[in-house]
């Protein structure tokens, strides 16, 4: 499976990266979409119940990504934006593997 254009991630040499937009301090933790930035890229918008305090949200949002992926939370790390609501997460695996898993999983919403 080829990467869809308007999926928030792009290849990588270990697997993909993903763009989020985070919401900590959310009544639920869900994935809610996709989303477009101001400019113009798009993001998955996610929310967790953590408080961004301690990295906790950050570590939210791994462990409801590895859930959500079906790939172990030893596969995912978060590369940028760890004080920020806009992050980039790395995870490791094959490309076109990840890219219909997260297809599927916005499908059903």
């Amino acid at each position: 499976m080829e990467i869809r254009p308007g999926l928030p991630l792009r290849k990588a040499i270990d697997g993909v990266r993903l763009t989020i937009r985070l919401t900590p301090r959310a009544r639920a933790e869900r994935i809610d979409g996709v989303r477009t930035s101001a400019d113009g890229t798009p993001a998955l918008s996610v929310s967790v119940t953590a408080p961004p305090a301690e990295n906790r949200a950050n570590e939210a949002l791994l462990l409801l990504l590895a859930r959500a992926l079906k790939v172990p939370r030893r596969d995912l790390s978060l590369i940028a934006g760890t004080k920020s609501r806009d992050k980039m997460v790395s995870v490791a695996g094959d490309p076109a593997t990840i890219a219909e898993r997260l297809t599927t999983l916005l499908a059903a919403k």
